[in-house]
């Protein structure tokens, strides 16, 4: 061993489990495989003890170990049996790839000694998901699956993070070895303070810059840094992902409603930890005949956008970055005074907010989606975290909630995968004990993954969950009906999605009266069990994309 190094003796699953304990993870999300079995011996021994959570659905496990690590920014665990224990978590795994999601996904495999005879399940997972994932492998070596899942857990974690899949095969997980454990790596990546000088030059010497801030500030941990920045500078914000919660609501710069006019408007436009895609115009800001100039910022430089001029781009650390940012902004000369520019775009911000009154207090029958919002906003703690899984309904979500802390938002992302919901939330309700937890899901979405409640009630998660049942694949059936003039395959039922929560063991309610939204969501968040608030709403009430600027 060199120095640092710690040795492990055990069978295979001992030394994995005692290896993800090395990284500080004490969760086991997981569906039972025999295959496996090692690893739950290892979880329920006491020299390794883990809390193995076991849900309906491998996807839910995959979904659930990527919000611990959005969560908890320590890479979550999924543990799945071989074969299709792994192929359900492929939209998963895919989903944690584009939102840069540390997880580690430990999958079984068909013994070695039998591959190519036809065992059980066999099959070559790797090729599978070495395209949505930082690395996917097979440990055949018993002796060195201490080491690999050490090395999955620093690879998860580190920038740009993401998942990482080993599986193992069932004789070398059953094999008794010995396994060796390594040293922190303290080591800092280096910044380039002369491209970090030249941001600042161009943020000075800006008219109209705009800051926008991505989900990489916080899983980089550098979301003071960003507020520090943002507030100093008094530069006009617009939160992105998990970026939201950054700035909180009283913040004066933050105008993430007035996007739309400062993207077009902005002659400088700072993006910080998100990827310049369709939900950032893919990085065209500006106006045809006066584009803006665009500044990119990510933790790695494989983040940096390729498909776009850029004035200028550093990567690593955001922590030190944006920190060394404001030191050189502070020496910058011929500073612009942008403050007007700042105060108008907060304005407008607030004045989109204001307008929205009339629609957060709809009395229209059948109800409107903002109505549940309306009642829902209230009743937010600085500490809930919300969770949207859905088309329309999340939209709307995005548009009105406003979180007061980083950290407090979860949605799929931009690979946009719908069956998110109940994963996020247990992980929700595990990593966040004392927070209110709130899953916000279109009716479509519920259909995805509400027989995972079933989990919620075994291992005693409370969580908040309100269904805006519209009938309907809204998303789709608006769009499909505005192209061809009809829908087809875009209607569903009126499903008492309460009821089946409460076959389940949860309890919950359907509202069709819009005055009875806000107590209905009272009784959910007094409830000590899983309880499903089931609204039915209006079915032709489609997001309206194009008038909003969201």
């Amino acid at each position: 061993m060199t120095v640092g190094e710690s040795s492990i003796t055990g069978h295979g699953g001992t030394l994995a489990v005692t290896a993800a304990h090395h990284h500080g993870q004490d969760i086991m999300w997981t569906l039972s495989g025999a295959h496996i079995f090692p690893l739950y011996d290892a979880a329920v021994g006491e020299s390794t003890p883990m809390r193995i959570i076991d849900v309906r659905s491998e996807a839910t496990a995959a979904f659930a170990a990527e919000a611990t690590g959005k969560l908890t920014r320590t890479p979550g665990l999924a543990v799945v049996t071989a074969g299709p224990g792994v192929t359900n978590t492929v939209s998963a795994i895919s989903g944690a790839w584009f939102n840069g999601s540390p997880m580690v996904v430990l999958g079984g495999r068909a013994p070695a000694a039998r591959w190519g005879s036809g065992a059980l399940q066999e099959l070559d997972h790797p090729p599978i998901l070495a395209p949505v994932t930082k690395s996917a492998a097979t440990v055949h070596d018993p002796a060195r699956i201490a080491a690999e899942v050490d090395a999955a857990f620093r690879l998860a974690s580190s920038s740009h993070r993401g998942p990482v899949f080993l599986d193992i095969p069932m004789d070398a997980l059953f094999a008794h070895s010995d396994g060796n454990l390594s040293a922190p790596d303290d080591s800092e990546s280096p910044i380039d303070e002369e491209s970090i000088t030249e941001i600042a030059r161009l943020i000075a010497s800006a008219k109209r810059p705009v800051l926008i801030l991505g989900g990489d500030v916080w899983a980089d941990g550098a979301e003071h840094q960003a507020a520090e920045l943002a507030q100093q500078l008094n530069l006009p914000t617009i939160a992105n992902g998990m970026g939201r919660g950054v700035l909180p609501p009283n913040s004066p710069s933050l105008a993430t409603r007035a996007r739309g006019s400062a993207f077009k408007e902005a002659d400088l436009v700072v993006v910080v930890g998100a990827p310049l895609d369709f939900r950032l115009g893919f990085g065209a800001f500006g106006s045809p005949d006066q584009p803006a100039a665009v500044v990119h910022i990510a933790d790695s430089p494989e983040q940096l956008a390729g498909h776009t001029p850029l004035a200028a781009a550093t990567a690593g650390p955001l922590q030190r970055i944006l920190a060394q940012m404001l030191t050189e902004y502070e020496r910058a000369t011929d500073i612009k005074d942008h403050r007007s520019w700042t105060s108008r775009l907060r304005e407008m911000h607030l004045a989109a907010i204001a307008a929205d009154s009339e629609l957060l207090s709809s009395n229209a029958d059948p109800i409107h989606p903002a109505r549940i919002y309306g009642e829902l906003l209230p009743r937010l703690t600085d500490d809930t975290v919300v969770i949207g899984d859905g088309g329309d309904f999340v939209s709307f979500a995005g548009r009105f909630i406003q979180p007061e802390r980083p950290g407090n938002w979860l949605d799929p992302g931009p690979y946009g995968c719908l069956g998110t919901g109940l994963g996020y939330a247990m992980a929700a309700r595990v990593a966040r004990p004392d927070s209110p937890v709130v899953l916000l899901m279109g009716d479509g979405a519920a259909g995805f993954s509400l027989m995972d409640v079933d989990t919620l009630i075994r291992h005693d998660l409370p969580v908040v969950m309100v269904v805006c049942n519209n009938s309907a694949w809204g998303l789709e059936k608006h769009p499909m009906q505005f192209l061809y003039g009809y829908d087809v395959a875009a209607d569903l039922r009126p499903t008492n999605y309460d009821k089946v929560v409460t076959a389940l063991g949860g309890a919950g309610e359907t509202v069709t009266d819009p005055d009875e939204v806000g107590s209905a969501l009272d009784r959910a968040l007094a409830a000590k069990v899983p309880y499903l608030v089931n609204v039915e709403t209006d079915t032709a009430v489609a997001y309206p994309r194009s008038t909003t600027g969201i």
